[in-house]
């Protein structure tokens, strides 16, 4: 690989397959799909493909909510894609999300027009009207929740593809781009402290889906579960986000959705794939780790 001191970008950039780090085999810069693979459908109208990664996490969240508070068509079959197999490039996946990037929904209510619904804010935004739930319905509390949502998944990549490609998964260690998102990131931070010391969550005074969206990201990182990046990033120094993380992830609902689709960790707080209420309790080596 050449030093990053003596490296001149090309006049036209070429795809390098083997210059990818950790994501190497499963980046590449088209689209569309790369083998025949149908997707499951289980019992429920709501088919949910994911994996429990931030984005995955916000809505097994949302969905374990719904069914916190009595919301029975919130059942919902979890069905695990392994995003560094390739799973997300089958052709059934890219069916549902054009993007092929974990989650995907398909909200098969109407077994004649089945819905699907990709990006994660998105899928988050359904449900809670489709619900009713986590979302105001009057302005301007609605227009508060609807901005945090979407600061979160326009300040998700700086943290993720930016600030953790590169602290922890780029092949060499970089100076600029470590200091340039790491900068970034305690910014972001900053800037969810300062809200979270104004107010309980934050949309306001209550728990919606802009804490859905933010805690499995921000919350994970102050908690130390991100990046192995706590003590480089000085999270001790917003008490206001550690404050909102350790509530929201008391939830009993939050606890769920946090297991679902689960690979990574102690087994006891995984759960590969999500087909009934009752997994989480009945649980055995074949629902964590289904048949192929």
């Amino acid at each position: 690989m050449t030093d990053a001191a003596d490296y001149v970008p090309p006049k036209v950039w070429t795809w390098n397959k083997e210059n990818g780090g950790a994501f190497a085999a499963i980046n590449r810069p088209i689209a569309g799909a790369t083998h025949d693979k149908d997707l499951p459908v289980g019992k429920h109208p709501l088919q949910l493909y994911s994996l429990a990664t931030p984005n995955g996490v916000k809505v097994t969240v949302m969905l374990e909510e719904l069914l916190a508070l009595g919301h029975a068509g919130a059942e919902y079959d979890a069905w695990l894609i392994r995003i560094n197999q390739g799973d997300q490039f089958g052709s059934g996946f890219v069916a549902a999300n054009p993007n092929s990037k974990i989650p995907a929904l398909v909200d098969h209510t109407d077994p004649a027009a089945p819905v699907r619904v990709f990006e994660s804010g998105a899928i988050l935004v359904y449900l809670a009207e489709k619900f009713g739930a986590f979302l105001p319905a009057d302005y301007p509390a609605r227009a508060e929740v609807l901005s945090w949502l979407m600061w979160q998944m326009g300040s998700a990549p700086f943290l993720g593809g930016g600030f953790g490609h590169f602290y922890a998964y780029a092949p060499t260690k970089q100076e600029y781009p470590i200091d340039r998102y790491a900068m970034e990131v305690k910014r972001q931070l900053d800037v969810l402290d300062r809200r979270l010391g104004e107010s309980e969550y934050l949309g306001g005074p209550d728990y919606t889906i802009a804490d859905m969206a933010a805690a499995p990201w921000y919350g994970a990182l102050v908690k130390g579960l991100a990046y192995d990046a706590a003590e480089f990033l000085s999270v001790h120094e917003y008490t206001n986000v550690i404050r909102w993380t350790d509530q929201i992830f008391a939830r009993p609902a939050v606890k769920r959705g946090r297991m679902v689709n689960r690979v990574m960790g102690d087994p006891a707080s995984q759960l590969h794939e999500r087909h009934d209420a009752s997994d989480f309790e009945t649980k055995t080596q074949d629902k964590l780790a289904p048949a192929e």
